[in-house]
C-alpha cells in the first residue's frame, strides 16, 4: 500500500485493505477531485475521500481565472474543514450529512476521509425531482436553519453563499449597467440586516442533495460557503436549481408554505424560546431580495445561464421598485 492516502485511510479505519474504486468528479476548477475507496476488513465497506490539491495554473470553466477568484476557493476549504471540525457534529438525522472520519492539512493539500452515503443508504443523485421530494429537501433546510438559529459562524464564512456580493467584485463589474446593478448594494444590505439569522448551507442546489432508496430521507454534501445569513438565500436558490420559470412562479408560494411549516416544527424542537412566528415573517419579506441576490450574480458571472429568466426579471423588478 505505497500510496500515501491510502495508508491514511488504512489507519483512520483499519481496514485490512484499500483499494481505489473510481473518481466520482474533479473539483471545480482543478483542485482536486473526490474518489471512492472499497475497504475490506473495516466497519466501513468503502469511503469518500475529498482531495484538494492547489493547482499549478488556475483553470476556471467560465474563465474567472483571477486572485480573488484563487483565494476565494483556498478560504472556502478552510471554511469546510472548520466546519466538519466544529459544528458538524450538531447535525442530527433531521439534517443528514455525511459523517468526517479523518482531516490531513499537508503543505497545500487537503485530505477529508468521510463517511460513503450511498453505503449508509442514501446512493440517489437526482437532475430532476417532483413536489415530495422538494418537501424532503425543504424538511432538511428549515431543519439545519433552526439548529443554527442565532449560531455566530465563527471561522466560517461572515456571510454565506458563494455569490455574496462582497466576495464577488469582478462579476459585479460585469454586470450591465442596470437598475439591479445599482441596487445590489442595498439589497445586500437589507438582506444581511434580517433581526434572524442562522447559518445557510451556501450552495443548496439539487446536485448536493443525496436520496435514499425508500425515497423518504435525503442528506446534504458540499459545505464549503456555508456561513451566516438569512435562510431565504438557501430556499431561492434549492427552488431556482429544481424548477422552470412557469413552475417557480407557479409553486411559489405553495413551496413556501411547505418550507415554514417544517421551520416552525424545527424551532419548536430546537429553539422553543424563538418566536417562529416573527422568524416566517422577516422571512418572508426577504425571499425576494434573495433571489434577486442570485440573479445579480448571474447576469455578471454567466449572462446566458438558463436561470435567467422572465420569473426572475419579474422578482428583480418588483424588488428593484420597492427600494425607489
Amino acid at each position: 500500500m505505497s500510496n500515501p492516502i491510502e495508508k491514511l485511510i488504512q489507519q483512520t479505519t483499519r481496514a485490512k485493505d484499500v483499494e481505489f474504486d473510481y473518481a466520482l468528479q474533479s473539483l471545480w476548477s482543478g483542485y482536486g477531485s473526490i474518489d471512492r475507496y472499497q475497504l475490506t476488513g473495516s466497519q466501513y465497506p468503502s469511503v469518500i475521500v475529498k482531495h484538494v490539491r492547489l493547482p499549478d495554473k488556475k483553470n476556471h470553466p467560465r474563465g474567472w481565472n483571477t486572485d480573488l477568484s484563487h483565494q476565494r476557493k483556498l478560504k472556502s476549504y478552510q471554511v469546510e474543514t472548520h466546519w466538519y471540525e466544529h459544528y458538524a457534529r450538531h447535525c442530527d438525522n433531521n439534517c443528514r450529512i455525511p459523517q468526517v472520519l479523518n482531516i490531513k492539512h499537508h503543505g497545500n493539500e487537503i485530505v477529508m476521509i468521510m463517511e460513503d452515503l450511498d453505503a449508509s443508504g442514501f446512493p440517489l443523485r437526482k437532475q430532476s425531482i417532483g413536489l415530495a421530494e422538494m418537501k424532503l429537501c425543504l424538511r432538511w433546510l428549515a431543519f439545519f436553519h433552526a439548529r443554527f438559529m442565532q449560531q455566530k459562524p465563527k471561522g466560517l464564512w461572515s456571510i454565506g453563499t458563494y455569490w455574496h456580493l462582497d466576495t464577488r467584485p469582478d462579476e459585479l463589474k460585469a454586470m450591465p449597467d442596470n437598475d439591479l446593478k445599482r441596487h445590489a448594494a442595498k439589497i445586500d444590505q437589507l438582506l444581511n440586516a434580517t433581526p434572524y439569522k442562522t447559518l445557510v448551507h451556501g450552495d443548496a442546489k439539487l446536485a448536493n442533495f443525496c436520496f435514499s432508496s425508500s425515497g423518504e430521507a435525503v442528506a446534504a454534501v458540499d459545505f464549503q460557503y456555508v456561513g451566516g445569513g438569512n435562510g431565504m438565500k438557501d430556499v431561492a436558490y434549492f427552488i431556482s436549481s429544481c424548477l422552470d420559470e412557469n413552475e417557480c412562479e407557479a409553486y411559489e408560494a405553495s413551496l413556501l408554505d411547505i418550507y415554514f411549516d417544517f421551520l416552525k416544527q424545527a424551532l419548536q424542537q430546537y429553539q422553543p424560546a424563538i418566536d417562529a412566528a416573527q422568524v416566517e415573517e422577516s422571512w418572508r419579506a426577504a425571499y425576494p431580495l434573495a433571489w434577486t441576490d442570485f440573479f445579480r450574480f448571474l447576469q455578471g458571472w454567466s449572462p446566458g445561464h438558463w436561470k435567467i429568466h422572465r420569473y426572475s426579471s419579474q422578482i428583480a423588478k418588483q424588488v428593484i421598485q420597492s427600494l425607489c
